[in-house]
């Protein structure tokens, strides 16, 4: 019996209209989020923003497109490397392709996934929202953020401790200096103040070593 995840990735599947057996994709993405070394950016990870993007599918113009940029967005995930939202677009174009999905859709599919790279704040509103999702850990609750570093840490614990702190407080200011951490209105009014704190705690928890 497949599982609610399965069965909603059977479900799009069938709505874009993949050809050939979209369990093998399943089956394979589901292989790619349980890698040993992932402890953040895992299976839960795709499911938590599944859960968050069905609430708002009608804010999106091509709703599908992002689900489908959801399933993919972290299929190749390497620590040690910097292209990894290149090479997850480039699997997702490879998928699509073979399956007979229209160019549109691949390549509005791959632009929302090389906008996870966070570089800057997207102007198509579909990619707003895609990242917002992808985003949303950062308003959690405090413990949830608290655990979400750790996990990112466990993830990154080939790096030097001292490389480690520098390197995450950089990333973390980065959004911290923004204007808005959230594009869209709503992800903004639900998570942008508690994204606020959470990550001006981390930061001084890890210049401080508290």
């Amino acid at each position: 019996m497949a599982n609610p995840s399965q069965s909603r990735w059977s479900e799009l599947w069938q709505r874009l209209g993949g050809q050939g057996d979209g369990s093998v994709i399943y089956e394979d993405l589901f292989k790619r989020y349980h890698e040993p070394h992932r402890a953040y950016h895992n299976f839960a990870h795709i499911e938590q923003c599944l859960l968050e993007f069905g609430s708002l599918r009608s804010l999106a113009s091509n709703p599908d497109a992002i689900e489908l940029a959801i399933w993919f967005h972290d299929a190749v995930y390497d620590t040690h490397a910097k292209d990894n939202e290149e090479l997850s677009a480039e699997l997702a174009v490879d998928v699509m392709q073979s399956a007979a999905i229209p160019a549109s859709l691949i390549q509005t599919v791959s632009n929302l996934i090389l906008a996870t790279k966070h570089a800057a704040m997207p102007a198509d509103p579909d990619a707003a929202l895609f990242v917002d999702v992808d985003l949303s850990i950062l308003g959690q609750s405090a413990e949830k953020f608290d655990e979400y570093e750790f996990q990112i840490r466990q993830e990154y614990n080939w790096v030097e401790s001292k490389a480690f702190i520098e390197g995450r407080s950089r990333i973390l200011e980065i959004f911290v200096k923004r204007p808005r951490i959230y594009s869209t209105e709503c992800f903004h009014q639900k998570y942008e103040n508690q994204a606020r704190e959470n990550l001006a705690r981390s930061i001084a928890r890890l210049k401080t070593g508290v």
